[in-house]
C-alpha cells in the first residue's frame, strides 16, 4: 500500500512522494513557552513522533524541526506578573517541556531553534515582503511592520475561508493597519515594554510577529519548501494560515503536506481553567507509569477528538498490562537466558503496516497488535513454541514503530531492569507449570499452595480456558 496522508490545505487524503527520494523534511510546531505544556501540547508531539518513527520505519531519514517560541506577548505578560526576567521565565518552561517529552519518549528532533537566535532572517523576510509589495511599516509610525492580507489573493486557503469573513488580527494596534486582518511581522518596542525584548531593526527596535517566527526558522533549516508542516487544530488559524501566506508570498514553496492532530476534550468537553476540568501531563504521570501515559495518548486517531475520561488511564494501564503479560511470559519461556534478539521491521505484519500507511491510522494498528498477543497467548497455552515466537517478534516490531516497547530501556526506569523482569518471568512460569500439573492430578491442596505462594508475592493468577497467566497485583 503507498503510504498516505491527509492534506489539511486540500482537504484530502494524498500519496506521499516526498521532495527528495530518500528523504523527509518534517517542521511542526513546538512549544510557545510561557507556561506548563499542557496536554494539548503533548499530545500533538506525540503524534508527529508517531510520524517519525513511522517514516523511520518505512526506510526514510528523517529530519525533524521542532521550534521553541521563546519572545512573545504572553511569555511578557507572564514574566511581568511573576516579577520575572521573561528570558529566565522562558527557559524555565522550556525545560518543563523537555522534561514531559523526555518522559513520554519523545524523541529528539535533529535540531530545536529558538526564535531569539533568528532575527537576522526575520529582517530578511520582512524585506523581501515589503520589497514584493505584500508589508508595509505601520502607517502611525509605531515601528510595527504588517503582512497585508489583501495583497495576497490565496490568503485563507489553507483553512478554507473567504477574508471578508474572518475576524480581525488583535496582535496590534488596528490604527496603524490598512485592513484590521492585516497580522505583525514585526512589533515596534512600546513604553515599560522591558528593553532586553528588542532588536534593532530597519524599521526601529522591537521584536518579531509569532507567525514570522516559523517561516523564518523552517526555512532556515529546511528550504523554501519541504515535505510537511504540522501542529496541532488550534494552530491552523491564524498560525499556520499566516505562516503559509508570507511564505509563499515571499516567493517560497513552503510545505508540501500541512498535517494537524486534533484536540483533547474532558469527559466530552473543552477544557478550561475556570470550570476545573483539566489534567496536565505531570498530573497524568502522577497517575500512571509513563508507558501508560504515552500509550493512552497516542491510542486515538491523530486526526480524531482524544476525550480523557478519570477511568481513561485506568483502561490504558489494562491494555498496557495485557501486552505486558504475554511479552514477558513469552521472553522467559522462549528466551530465558535473555531477552533475545529479534527482527523488528521485518517481522510486522501487513496489516500492520496498511494500517500504518493509511493516515497513520493507529487504532486500527493496535487493534493487529491485541489480536498478536491473543494469538501468542493462546500459543504459549499450547506450548506451540513457534507460533509464540512468531507473535513475540511481530509485537516487539509493532510495538518498537508506535514507541511503546516494554522492553525498551526508556520504560525499565522505576520498574526494575529488563533482566530482573525476565528473572521473575522465569519464577512466575515455572510456579505455574508445577500448578498446571498439580491440578491435571487433581491435587488442590498443591495448587491452592502455590496459588497462595505467588499471592503473597504479589503475583495475581488468571485462569482460562487456554491457561493460565500472571500479573503483578496493582
Amino acid at each position: 500500500m503507498t503510504l498516505r496522508f491527509h492534506d489539511s490545505a486540500t482537504a484530502s487524503i494524498r500519496d506521499f512522494v516526498p521532495l527528495k527520494e530518500g528523504q523527509v523534511s518534517l517542521y511542526y510546531c513546538g512549544a510557545t513557552v510561557q507556561g506548563e505544556p499542557h496536554i494539548g501540547h503533548v499530545r500533538s508531539a506525540l503524534a508527529f513522533d508517531q510520524l517519525t518513527r513511522w517514516l523511520q520505519t518505512s526506510g526514510y531519514a528523517v529530519t525533524v524541526i521542532r521550534n521553541v517560541t521563546d519572545i512573545d506577548d504572553k511569555i511578557l505578560v507572564k514574566a511581568a506578573e511573576n516579577n520575572e526576567p521573561w528570558w529566565a521565565l522562558a527557559y524555565r518552561f522550556e525545560q518543563a517541556f523537555e522534561d514531559a517529552y523526555d518522559a513520554l519518549g519523545i524523541l529528539k528532533p535533529t535540531y530545536e531553534p529558538r526564535a531569539t537566535g533568528h532575527i537576522p532572517e526575520m529582517h530578511a523576510l520582512i524585506a523581501s515582503l515589503i520589497e514584493r509589495g505584500h508589508a508595509y511599516p505601520a502607517l502611525d509610525n509605531s515601528g510595527d511592520v504588517y503582512f497585508d492580507v489583501r495583497s495576497w489573493p490565496q490568503y485563507g486557503s489553507l483553512t478554507h475561508q473567504n477574508i471578508d469573513d474572518m475576524q480581525a488580527a488583535p496582535d496590534a494596534d488596528p490604527r496603524g493597519k490598512r485592513d484590521p486582518r492585516d497580522f505583525a511581522l514585526w512589533k515596534g518596542h512600546k513604553e515599560g515594554e522591558p528593553e532586553t525584548a528588542k532588536w534593532d531593526s530597519p524599521w526601529g527596535a522591537g521584536r518579531p510577529g509569532w507567525h514570522l517566527e516559523c517561516s523564518a526558522m523552517v526555512t532556515k533549516y529546511l528550504g523554501t519548501e519541504f515535505d510537511i508542516h504540522g501542529g496541532g487544530l488550534d494552530l491552523r488559524f491564524p498560525h499556520h494560515e499566516n505562516e503559509m501566506a508570507q511564505s509563499q508570498a515571499a516567493g517560497h514553496g513552503f510545505a508540501n503536506f500541512w498535517m494537524h492532530n486534533g484536540m483533547v476534550t474532558y469527559a466530552g468537553e473543552k477544557m478550561s481553567k475556570s470550570i476545573g476540568n483539566t489534567i496536565n501531563p505531570r498530573e497524568m504521570l502522577e497517575l500512571a507509569r509513563p508507558l501508560v501515559v504515552r500509550y493512552y495518548l497516542g491510542q486515538a486517531h491523530y486526526r480524531s477528538v482524544l476525550d480523557y475520561r478519570p477511568t481513561s488511564l485506568a483502561e490504558a494501564a489494562a491494555a498496557v498490562e495485557r501486552i505486558e503479560t504475554f511479552i514477558h511470559a513469552a521472553v522467559a519461556r522462549l528466551f530465558p537466558g535473555g531477552n533475545g534478539d529479534w527482527g523488528v521491521t521485518a517481522t510486522l505484519p501487513d496489516a500492520f503496516r496498511e494500517a500504518m500507511d493509511d493516515d497513520l491510522n493507529v487504532p486500527a494498528a493496535l487493534a493487529v497488535l491485541h489480536e498478536t498477543v491473543r494469538a501468542g497467548n493462546t500459543a504459549l497455552a499450547a506450548k506451540d513454541e513457534d507460533g509464540a515466537a512468531l507473535a513475540l517478534q511481530s509485537a516487539v516490531g509493532m510495538m518498537s514503530a508506535l514507541g511503546i516497547n516494554p522492553l525498551d530501556e526508556q520504560w525499565q526506569q522505576g520498574s526494575g531492569s529488563a533482566a530482573q523482569q525476565t528473572a521473575l518471568d522465569v519464577l512466575a512460569n515455572a510456579q505455574l507449570e508445577a500448578r498446571a500439573q498439580a491440578r491435571a492430578e487433581k491435587n488442590w491442596a498443591e495448587s491452592d499452595k502455590i496459588r497462595d505462594t505467588l499471592a503473597a508475592a504479589g503475583v495475581e493468577i488468571a485462569d482460562s480456558a487456554e491457561g493460565s497467566t500472571w500479573s503483578l497485583k496493582k
